[in-house]
């Protein structure tokens, strides 16, 4: 690489271990870190290669969103696509009882095997628990105490279990967004389990039990559209990096805010209904009214199969134009 110093010759990939454990990193100044994530829906049907509905609208406003599939699912097939996973094997080339195998065996070894190469002695019960709480609050902010009483276990080793599992990659913790604009916001991350087919693994639910429950319908669509929105922004060009925004006392909550080098955000909610009104867009109309001319757009992503505008820069858009 010194002698021919050409980007793009060598991808370089491995264990997580080697960051955990390694005392040095010799690739300082030679490497450029990409995150990687798990197939997104764009990639499964072969729609790449060009700008992503956020670079979109970041670059031409909230009018360049309005592009949706020829095929728009319903609410159980976006459910299916979450709890398919985005593991190439499951997602690709696996239905059925074989997929839930192939999941529950992944997730088994993570908890057993890898926690314990990573983190020594680990208690793979203790830790199971503690990831089914997550699964079970995934793409919410819950207080630490709720999750390690779940879990039967103390703060201590609740935070050890925390940086363990997001090294693995399994969990992320998004930042709670502030501004010298709005007061009272809170700070607690929101917590996502990364892959939505392990919530199924480890809660044990099908299509059908997630349908029957609302309040994990609700989590597990925002973390399939989260999985979505974390592929493009490792890879965009806008260089966005996502939020999460709550005030005190919950009276406002946006599911995820985008911010763009610049400064200019983007809200997005994620609803699990095919046709929101304008009183589902009162965070985002909210949130428009304190921001002015920083706020992009507003946009309320939802089961139904058309878009439709709710206000000025707030518009009604089925989850498939993420990958339109």
């Amino acid at each position: 690489m010194d002698d021919d110093p050409r980007p793009g010759r060598f991808l370089l990939t491995g264990s997580v271990r080697a960051d955990i454990e390694a005392d040095t990193w010799p690739g300082t100044g030679r490497l450029v870190r990409v995150a990687m994530s798990g197939l997104v829906v764009r990639e499964v049907i072969g729609n790449i290669g060009q700008p992503g509905l956020f670079e979109r609208i970041v670059a031409e406003g909230v009018e360049a969103a309005a592009r949706i599939p020829t095929d728009t699912p319903d609410l159980k097939g976006y459910i299916e696509m979450a709890l398919a996973g985005s593991f190439p094997s499951p997602a690709l080339h696996l239905q059925g009882p074989a997929r839930r195998r192939w999941l529950d065996g992944y997730l088994d070894q993570i908890l057993t095997r890898d926690a314990a190469q990573v983190a020594g002695d680990r208690d793979p019960v203790r830790l199971r628990r503690y990831f089914e709480a997550l699964a079970s609050s995934t793409a919410g902010v819950v207080e630490d105490k709720k999750l390690y009483d779940a879990a039967g276990i103390n703060a201590k080793t609740a935070a050890a279990y925390d940086r363990l599992l997001t090294n693995l990659f399994i969990v992320e913790a998004v930042p709670a967004w502030t501004t010298n604009r709005l007061k009272r916001l809170a700070r607690s991350p929101k917590r996502y389990v990364v892959d939505p087919g392990l919530v199924s693994a480890a809660l044990r639910v099908d299509v059908d039990g997630v349908m029957r429950d609302g309040d994990l319908l609700g989590r597990v669509l925002d973390s399939f559209v989260m999985a979505q929105l974390r592929a493009e922004i490792a890879v965009g060009a806008a260089q966005l990096r996502s939020y999460h925004l709550r005030q005190q006392q919950g009276r406002h909550e946006v599911d995820t805010i985008l911010e763009a080098a610049d400064g200019r955000v983007i809200g997005v909610e994620v609803k699990a209904e095919a046709a929101p009104t304008r009183h589902s867009a009162r965070h985002l109309r909210w949130l428009r009214d304190e921001l002015g001319d920083r706020f992009i757009a507003g946009l309320v992503l939802h089961t139904g199969p058309r878009p439709f505008a709710l206000d000025d820069r707030l518009l009604a858009l089925p989850i498939c134009a993420l990958w339109a």
